[in-house]
């Protein structure tokens, strides 16, 4: 993996002089204005014999935290053996060390969401994702056209015996399910991508924040399932003739089963897909819903990957987002100004499935998503923009409202 790009004016801690025979107390701080080097815990002018002490007192300077080994154990392991247990001694807490500020402030590194091209080792699931998310505007742009048979339904059913009427709303209604049917289908194919996702960005042995770094063709395509999602489930939202179109041709088949009638339409849309997609269109945002039980399903099939792999993929996103989001540096590599709305729409959407997912949620404060973070960053951005973002942190979370929620992070969505 590569180094992941460093904050401004930040400091790292690296080995000096790293590999056989180095000193693993040999370190050197660099900074952006020069390095300095740290002493070496063993003074250069002492005897091995005599060092005993000024090695101790060293060690305890570099590695405050450290509990220093007891003078039996030393001494019971043996010269060389001793000497073994010191390097493995230095090097545990070195690493500590040096990975403390990434730890520290999160995942650090620009995520390009407008040029991210495949590798060879990506090629294959970015294939069979692209085939879906290729599909992902024409859905959304037919749902944003869509307008429903309100007018037609109400004609109907204040004239229940006229015949004309009835007929009308039926030829009405027909259409707007067939569609409402292709879209509940483009669920279950964006639930199969998202698993294809997952498997490449969680398997071993490489870490969360790695596979986002070394694979952001991937990365990509999983910001864009979310962007979909949120737009999706917002355009549901604030269009009730979906439900109603729907409800008016459940019942219409039912009556026209009791009548022993069979309908053209029914055939397309039979009783089990009927009910199947009613369940689908009753939930208030049924994208996230199916990203939800997908990524849940995913988690629980996986027995031996640790549930943590997963929702690591997930708060590092988050982080990600949030860092680019705050970076002038990084807002300034944005092309296009709608990258900066997707990154937010990004953002939400993995702090959502993460709480959806994660037993105790993305509010607790064991969480790995820094909420207070992601929250200001949105309330810094025009309130046009980020309003109903704001509002689906607000009512399509789960935990939000648990008792683990700090009184801050509510304060900040009131």
């Amino acid at each position: 993996m590569g180094s992941p790009v460093g904050w401004p004016g930040e400091s790292r801690l690296v080995p000096a002089g790293w590999g056989p025979g180095a000193s693993a107390g040999a370190v050197r701080r660099a900074a952006p204005t020069g390095s300095a080097t740290l002493a070496s815990p063993r003074p250069a002018s002492l005897p091995a014999s005599r060092n005993r002490k000024h090695r101790g007192a060293g060690t305890a300077a570099l590695f405050p935290h450290a509990r220093p080994r007891s003078r039996e154990g030393a001494a019971g392991a043996g010269g060389r053996g001793a000497r073994r247990g010191g390097c493995r001694f230095h090097m545990g807490n070195l690493l500590k060390v040096l990975t403390y500020n990434e730890l520290d402030q999160g995942p650090n590194f620009f995520l390009d969401f407008e040029n991210a091209q495949p590798t060879e080792a990506e090629t294959a699931v970015w294939n069979q994702v692209n085939a879906v998310l290729e599909e992902a505007q024409g859905v959304l742009a037919e749902l944003q056209s869509y307008t429903g048979a309100g007018q037609e339904i109400r004609e109907a059913i204040q004239n229940p015996g006229d015949l004309r009427l009835q007929e009308r709303a039926w030829s009405a209604v027909c259409p707007l399910v067939a569609k409402l049917k292709r879209f509940y289908e483009f669920s279950l194919r964006l639930e199969n991508a998202l698993r294809s996702l997952l498997e490449a960005l969680t398997s071993p042995p490489y870490a969360p924040t790695q596979h986002l770094e070394r694979e952001q063709a991937l990365a990509k395509q999983f910001a864009e399932i979310l962007h979909f999602t949120l737009s999706f489930d917002e355009l549901k939202m604030t269009n009730p003739a979906i439900q109603n179109d729907f409800s008016y041709y459940r019942r219409t088949i039912s009556r026209n089963r009791i009548n022993n009638l069979q309908l053209d339409a029914e055939s397309e849309v039979n009783n089990e897909m009927a009910n199947r997609m009613s369940l689908f269109y009753a939930e208030a945002t049924p994208m996230l819903k199916t990203l939800s039980n997908a990524t849940t399903k995913f988690v629980s099939e996986n027995k031996t990957l640790p549930i943590e792999d997963t929702t690591d993929c997930l708060s590092t996103m988050a982080c990600v987002c949030r860092v680019m989001l705050e970076t002038p540096e990084y807002r300034s590599r944005f092309t296009n100004t709608e990258t900066l709305l997707f990154c937010m729409r990004v953002m939400v959407g993995v702090i959502i499935l993460y709480d959806h997912v994660h037993p105790v949620g993305a509010f607790a404060k064991t969480s790995k998503i820094d909420m207070k973070g992601c929250i200001k960053v949105l309330k810094d951005q025009p309130s046009t923009s980020t309003e109903g973002l704001l509002n689906a942190l607000r009512y399509t979370t789960r935990h939000l409202n648990d008792d683990t929620t700090s009184k801050q992070v509510r304060a900040l969505l009131q």
